[in-house]
């Protein structure tokens, strides 16, 4: 019987989320099944099950992974002495990071914490506006020491948020452009914006 086989610096438990990632990405998490996600691991699908509970297990460790991972950034950015503009690029940049280093992951926490069962749906959704809303106060924070043109907070987070969502599309069609590239022309962009 086939075993599962632990990344270099991943446990089978994080292989066996990252194809589970993949897979709710492709299928989505409804249409996905656990005999699907096994033979992608590579293994009969009772074996899943002494690594994890069930497929709303995955879809809550995914999300929840993630959500975390942008509050502790944030958590550490807030804690640096920096301006708001250099806080405000720090955000952005991992960002871009997430969304071009861990795709299928972030993707799913985008579209399918909806499948997500309570408490954790409220959970998530608790922490998702605390997340927007401390960004918008690092962006009233900016407005008001004059590092930020005035300008509504909210818009200016909810630009932020979906251009760099919008990466979906990036990685769908993968452009001739390095990850830096990409990375410093859209901080470029949506810090200074595209007139002379």
């Amino acid at each position: 019987m086939a075993r599962i086989k632990p990344g270099k610096n991943a446990s089978k438990k994080d292989v066996i989320t990252q194809k589970a990632a993949a897979l709710f990405k492709t299928k989505g998490f409804s249409s996905a099944s656990m005999r699907e996600l096994a033979e992608a691991v590579g293994v009969e699908a009772p074996s899943l099950y002494n690594h994890i509970g069930s497929k709303s297990e995955l879809l809550q460790g995914i999300c929840f992974k993630i959500a975390n991972a942008f509050t502790q950034y944030l958590d550490d950015t807030e804690n640096n002495t920096g301006n708001y503009a250099d806080r405000l690029e720090q955000v952005i940049r991992f960002h871009i990071r997430m969304m071009l280093e861990h795709f299928d992951e972030v993707y799913v926490a985008n579209h399918e914490w909806k499948h997500l069962q309570e408490p954790y749906l409220s959970n998530f959704l608790m922490q998702r506006r605390g997340y927007e809303k401390r960004l918008i106060s690092l962006m009233e924070g900016g407005i008001a020491a004059k590092e930020f043109r005035p300008t509504n907070p909210y818009v200016a987070v909810l630009t932020i948020l979906s251009a760099v969502r919008g990466l979906e599309f990036w990685q769908q069609h993968k452009k001739n452009i390095s990850s830096q590239e990409l990375e410093d022309d859209m901080v470029n962009h949506l810090l200074k914006g595209i007139s002379k």
